[in-house]
Order: C-alpha cells, then sequence, then structure tokens
C-alpha cells in the first residue's frame, strides 16, 4: 500500500490564514509562516498555500507571503491562488516552491495545465477541482466543477474534468467539495472516489474532516491518496502526529 499523507491547508486572506464554511465566513486562524513551522514540527508531509482571494480580485499570487513561508517551512509545499501563466509559475518555482496549484485558470485555458507540465514537469504541478453536487438541477452534471472560489458554476463534470487535466499532464489533483468544506461531517466520499477511480494520478482529498475516521473513509472508501486538512488541524481539534497514530493502527501506511 502507498504511503498516505497527511497535509494541512493554509487558505490566506489579506496575509493571514482564515478558515471558513463552503468557502465563506472566514475566521481568522494566524500567520501563515508560524503556522507553517508548527506543522513542521508536528510533523506534516506537506503543506499546500492557497491564496484564496488572488482570483477574485484578478491578481497573482501574492510571493512576499510566500517568501515568508517558505523561511520557515522545511516540508515540500504547493502553493496556489492567481496563478495564471507560466511566468507566475516559474516565479514560485524561483523561490523554491515544490509544486504549482492550478483551478480557475486551468477550467478557463485547460492548454496552460500542458504548458506547465511540458516545461516544468507534472510532478511541480497540482490541479485543484473545487466540485459541488447539484441533485434538483436536469441541465447540470451531479458533480460539478466551480471556480473563483466557489462562487462561479461551470457546467463542467467534475470526473470528466479531472480525466482530461490527467490527460493534459497533471501530477495529481486537490479535490475539494465546497458543500463539505468546513462542516466537519466528513470528506464527500462520492465525489472523491469517482475521481480516484477514474485517474491514475494521486488525488487529495479536502474539504469536511471533522473527526480521525473521516481520514480514513477518505482513504478506504474515497481512494484518495493523502488528506487534506484545515479546520480540525488549526484549532486543535486533532493534531497530525494523532491523525497519523490513529490511521497505522488503522493498518494505513503513513510516516510517522
Amino acid at each position: 500500500m502507498n504511503i498516505v499523507r497527511i497535509i494541512p491547508c493554509l487558505d490566506v486572506k489579506n496575509g493571514k490564514v482564515v478558515k471558513g464554511i463552503n468557502f465563506v465566513n472566514l475566521r481568522d486562524v494566524g500567520d501563515p509562516a508560524e503556522t507553517g513551522e508548527a506543522y513542521c514540527r508536528e510533523g506534516a508531509d506537506e503543506l499546500v498555500f492557497l491564496d484564496i482571494t488572488a482570483t477574485v480580485e484578478s491578481r497573482g499570487t501574492r510571493l512576499e507571503w510566500v517568501k515568508k513561508v517558505m523561511q520557515k517551512v522545511t516540508i515540500p509545499i504547493a502553493v496556489g491562488g492567481g496563478i495564471r501563466n507560466i511566468e507566475d509559475v516559474k516565479a514560485l518555482l524561483d523561490l523554491g516552491v515544490n509544486k504549482v496549484s492550478v483551478n480557475t485558470t486551468a477550467v478557463r485555458n485547460p492548454e496552460l495545465v500542458r504548458e506547465i507540465s511540458k516545461k516544468f514537469g507534472k510532478e511541480n504541478l497540482v490541479v485543484a477541482i473545487d466540485g459541488q453536487k447539484n441533485s434538483h438541477e436536469p441541465n447540470l452534471p451531479r458533480l460539478e466543477v466551480v471556480v473563483k472560489s466557489g462562487s462561479e458554476s461551470t457546467g463542467v463534470d467534475v470526473v470528466d474534468w479531472a480525466k482530461r487535466v490527467e490527460e493534459m499532464g497533471a501530477g495529481e489533483i486537490l479535490l475539494t467539495s465546497k458543500d463539505a468544506d468546513g462542516t466537519k461531517e466528513g470528506y464527500d466520499l462520492e465525489m472523491t472516489k469517482a475521481v480516484a477511480e477514474a485517474v491514475s494520478i494521486p488525488v487529495i482529498a479536502s474539504g469536511g474532516a471533522g473527526k480521525l475516521e473521516h481520514f480514513y473513509e477518505a482513504v478506504t472508501i474515497g481512494k484518495a491518496a493523502a488528506v487534506l486538512a484545515a479546520s480540525v488541524f488549526h484549532f486543535g481539534e486533532i493534531s497530525i502526529p494523532g491523525a497519523k497514530k490513529y490511521l497505522k493502527e488503522q493498518g494505513i501506511s503513513v510516516n510517522i
């Protein structure tokens, strides 16, 4: 069995780590660099840093925020939010970022996925997919891609899009359920499993972790290769070592 990664997420707005529910009602958590450093000490396998208002504000990633985090963090980090072109990718990789994550721009300009993968390698490219469920809209996919921090529907099917970005050279997929985000009621297992079974690249489950069992379900039912969480880690409800110990006890391979 592959080793399952535990990944805390730093959603950054106005230079602060924030966390909300269903992508809204954001609460301040703290300083990104200090928070990232703490997760390194706790034994996180990787970090994800998302400049969550960059796309909405039509700007690039705030490199100065990323720089401060990079000075403190000793584990691999993926950065997303506001990446619009090859130059933006190069600027982040030049700072020492391990992976870039593209989301809205990839949906708007799918060829960018192919360009980034070809120029920098698929191991440096994460495609983030935000999805929501539609149960009463017959003209929309049941599992639909949303963009611009979940504020805009696309009419694109989540699974179809996942298969397409794999074909274009994505190294892994960061899959977030807008419906589950921040609810602490568990990952969207239907969506996670549907995507994980449709592609051969790793899928990171995101959105909804509230208890230890949710991590186990994401891996065993959802077929996720990694589990990402924010609220439960930020507010001390679950620790990184605690999550790893639990998963190991359940027979899941983790880095201790």
